[in-house]
């Protein structure tokens, strides 16, 4: 996600516990070791972060000092905390996935209320990632990439609620699981193809519009960022490839930007 506050780039490598910090105007690349796996990170409106971690929501504050939130699933050590972002109301969804994603059903998607309270909103997801809202906040999307599509909910912002989940977008299998994804300030669907060497770009009706290859196979999430919001970055992953794998895709793992020639939208903030 975008840190306009800082004008850098917020990511995070999940398997290494680190939260990234780049800066595009040096190129110079910062990194917190946050003790555990990290799923994602969002920017707090009072200053700092809260993370997604294994076992599930801490603060980072600007010292570096982490602050517990709420546990989430610490009694399924086989399961990680996962993708997610922030609400206009300033509430954060985050979803787990099983470490072995042959598990199916065995992860969930949360939701972090501001006052720190956490209700479970979904059951029976497998790796739940890429969510985002349309631009009228009516609707929210999401993805749970072993179904190999996209679904979307009827979303009441004030309360929260979400109910009328149907599919929007399928994907080929041939062509790579989703995984994360961002809105456009078009209303338009940006979703990271794991194992497609592409993002996809989709009409709100769910109508492929467009593509961006990328050098690297396992696309992992994107967002938009920079001063005018009209870089698209994207991260990849070289998760479980071999020696002759990476030496065939030796990008594998990079982090990339494109201008597609759209924006992008701020990022909500967490209000809590």
């Amino acid at each position: 996600m975008w840190d306009g506050r800082n004008g850098r780039l917020l990511w995070v490598d999940i398997l290494r516990s680190e939260v990234h910090s780049f800066d595009p105007v040096t190129g110079q690349d910062s990194t917190i070791d946050v003790g555990q796996h990290v799923g994602m990170v969002a920017l707090r409106k009072d200053g700092g972060l809260v993370l997604a971690i294994t076992d599930g929501f801490v603060m980072l504050d600007d010292d570096g000092e982490l602050t517990r939130v709420a546990y989430v699933e610490s009694e399924l050590p086989e399961n990680k905390m996962n993708d997610g972002k922030c609400d206009s109301s300033g509430r954060l969804w985050t979803g787990s996935a099983p470490y072995d994603e042959t598990r199916f059903g065995a992860g969930s998607l949360y939701r972090l209320n501001t006052d720190g309270t956490v209700h479970k909103m979904i059951e029976q997801v497998t790796v739940s990632n890429g969510l985002d809202w349309s631009l009228d906040d009516t609707l929210m999307y999401y993805i749970d990439s072993v179904t190999y599509g996209v679904d979307v909910f009827d979303y009441d912002a004030p309360t929260g609620e979400i109910n009328n989940r149907r599919r929007l977008i399928n994907i080929d299998r041939d062509l790579g699981e989703p995984d994360g994804m961002t809105v456009d300030a078009e209303g338009f669907l940006w979703v990271a193809i794991w194992d497609g060497r592409c993002v996809n770009r989709y009409t709100p009706e769910g109508r492929l519009d467009g593509q961006i290859p990328v050098p690297a196979g396992r696309v992992a999430s994107c967002a938009f960022g920079g001063p005018d919001l009209a870089d698209l970055y994207i991260t990849t992953a070289r998760e479980t490839l071999t020696a002759e794998q990476l030496e065939s895709e030796p990008l594998a793992g990079g982090l990339f930007r494109a201008r597609p020639g759209v924006v992008g939208r701020p990022a909500n903030m967490f209000d809590g």
